[in-house]
């Protein structure tokens, strides 16, 4: 399934040199002037897995498939916007679409680039972004339980949005929706303000390690679980530089240990509750990604919906036996192998291999 991020903040931020640093491309334009980007730029990234190599290597593997992550890149908004200032709600709209957001937040000081407030203040700007989502939020929520349309609302989407209306209202926090109703419920209310959120700190190249005033400020109030500290110009170069040799060469004479891109699917990945299983043999090798607690048939279902209709069994191998035993055959002979069936709860880095009936 992989997963769906949308990089929003304010103009200016750095949100589209990051998004060219984490697709390797020069997709999304990166000017010094608000509103570059208008409509939105979409990059899908191979996630990085060394497991998948080692796979393709015992398996002698004719492909390497990895999962994937995908980059919106969604255009600066403003104070307003809910209301259609700037480009308007036109790009609140885009943000929906994703799994996650990821909130660009400016952490360094510049008279080259330009800021659409009088100072740096990212606990300012966060608020700026986080107010116009559920102002677009309760808009939504009023046309849904107008008269009109309240008709067509189930009883309990019913009860979820007055919930959330009053949320709104009384300018509370609407994750403690999350503590009433299932999350499947929540999905269908397609809500802004409760989409998990990761915080990446835009900062210069002398605060990558360490942070700075304003990060430090920052993660005093939001905490560091969700927060990511990156600069989206380091990050930019390095990934222009021509081999992974020279790359890894010049984040040492940085002293940069890991690159924004790992780092943000690591913690997207906890964000999500995902993980990842396999694939294995001759044709290809193949990451797939599933939720926490995802049933083989579920998993199954991940490769095709004829493979969870049909599903019989799993034969299964964890990543540490199937690489201990070289593959498939010794592991069978070695009873590493077992038959699973509905019940079994995939692990990270499982080898699966689904017996179904079409």
């Amino acid at each position: 399934m992989g997963f769906k991020c949308g990089i929003v903040g304010l103009p200016n931020v750095g949100k589209s040199t990051l998004f060219n640093a984490l697709t390797n491309s020069s997709k999304a334009q990166a000017e010094n002037f608000p509103f570059c980007t208008i409509d939105p730029n979409i990059g899908i990234v191979p996630v990085p897995d060394k497991r998948l190599e080692k796979l393709v290597s015992i398996s002698n593997s004719a492909k390497k498939i990895h999962t994937t992550i995908s980059f919106v890149d969604i255009a600066g908004l403003v104070k307003g916007a809910s209301k259609g200032e700037g480009l308007g709600n036109k790009f609140l709209s885009h943000i929906r679409e994703v799994d996650a957001i990821i909130h660009m937040i400016r952490c360094f000081d510049s008279d080259d680039i330009q800021n659409v407030n009088p100072n740096v203040d990212p606990i300012r700007d966060l608020e700026i972004i986080e107010t116009e989502m559920k102002l677009a939020d309760l808009d939504s929520i009023e046309k849904r339980l107008d008269k009109k349309n309240k008709k067509n609302l189930d009883e309990n989407l019913f009860k979820i949005l007055e919930k959330a209306k009053q949320l709104i209202n009384n300018d509370n926090d609407l994750n403690i929706l999350y503590d009433e109703y299932d999350e499947k419920d929540l999905k269908q209310c397609a809500l802004l303000s409760i989409k998990p959120k990761l915080y990446i700190c835009n900062v210069d190249e002398k605060s990558i390690e360490n942070g700075n005033g304003y990060t430090e400020k920052f993660i005093a109030k939001y905490g560091e679980k969700n927060t990511i500290i990156i600069s989206a110009e380091i990050e930019n170069q390095i990934n222009q530089l021509g081999d992974q040799v020279e790359k890894e060469n010049y984040m040492k004479m940085i002293d940069m240990k890991e690159t924004g891109l790992n780092n943000l699917i690591k913690k997207g990945y906890n964000l999500l509750s995902l993980e990842t299983f396999f694939t294995s043999g001759p044709e290809e090798s193949r990451a797939w990604t599933i939720k926490k607690n995802c049933t083989a048939p579920k998993a199954a279902g991940e490769i095709h919906t004829d493979f969870e209709k049909g599903f019989i069994r799993a034969e299964t191998v964890s990543y540490k036996d199937f690489i201990e035993n070289k593959g498939w055959l010794k592991s069978r002979e070695s009873g590493k192998m077992r038959l699973e069936g509905k019940d079994y709860i995939v692990n990270d880095g499982d080898i699966l291999n689904f017996r179904f009936n079409t």
